[in-house]
């Protein structure tokens, strides 16, 4: 009965040190990061993480209306700014990524052009992330105006709520192009899928992807995103980054 009795003891413990879950908002350029960071994390600290994902933009909108995320990784350092200006957030705001932009296709169309393939007559349909609430999104527009064929391209592009629909657009085939997050291609379901470039990094604007804690959630839920928010910066958390694409900040 003694033994019974530790052994359901230990079970009581075991549980109560895997039963708190934090909410994790993550920009849609992350999907399949964070996924793996947050295996890992669960591994080690026996924290469980739900994720959320979603345009930077309407993830702001949504903690600032009371969503309760309890951590908020950007794909962008202006939307985890406006946050902490607001009250809103319960870390300073800190980089702990660089993104890539790639051109993406799987129609076939000529991708050796690079960008300016968007101005190819063959080329109807360009998707790209909505520039208002998606960093990507606004650093497509500002590839396409570097090379100088946005007013073409204009009346061809089909905006997509995030990163992930405009993903969706392509491997369905329902535009020629799209403009992407190189974490996305590389995720092992989308390495067959299409063809893919980086665009040049001289034509976009460095995407510095941020990340902050949330004061939504309850206050055992701030310590333990504080936690998260520090694995970020693990080696296992830049393995995984790394391998996806990501460029990873110098350690000051």
């Amino acid at each position: 009965m003694k033994l019974f009795k530790l052994a359901l003891a230990s079970f009581a413990f075991a549980s109560a040190l895997t039963a708190q879950t934090i909410t994790v908002a993550a920009a849609a350029n992350m999907k399949y990061a964070i996924a793996d960071i947050a295996k890992e994390f669960t591994k080690e600290s026996g924290i469980g993480v739900k994720i959320i994902t979603g345009s930077s933009g309407k993830l702001t909108q949504q903690i600032m209306s009371g969503a309760p995320y309890d951590a908020f990784l950007s794909a962008d350092v202006e939307y985890p700014a406006k946050l902490s200006q607001g009250g809103y957030a319960t870390t300073p705001s800190q980089v702990y990524a660089f993104g890539t932009l790639i051109l993406w296709s799987a129609t076939g169309a000529d991708l050796s052009k690079g960008v300016a393939v968007v101005a190819d007559p063959s080329v109807k349909k360009i998707a790209l992330a909505n520039p208002k609430t998606a960093p990507y999104g606004i650093e497509a527009m500002n590839a396409m105006k570097y090379y100088k064929v946005e007013g073409v391209a204009t009346g061809k592009i089909i905006t997509a709520e995030s990163i992930s629909q405009v993903g969706a657009y392509v491997t369905t085939k329902a535009v020629d192009v799209g403009f992407m997050a190189k974490s996305i291609v590389l995720a092992p379901e989308m390495k067959n899928v299409g063809k893919w470039i980086e665009v040049d990094e001289k034509a976009y604007n460095t995407i510095d992807q941020a990340m902050v804690g949330l004061k939504n959630g309850s206050p055992e839920n701030q310590i333990a995103a504080k936690k998260f928010l520090r694995y970020m910066g693990s080696p296992k958390a830049i393995t995984i980054l790394k391998a996806n694409g990501y460029g990873i900040p110098a350690k000051k």
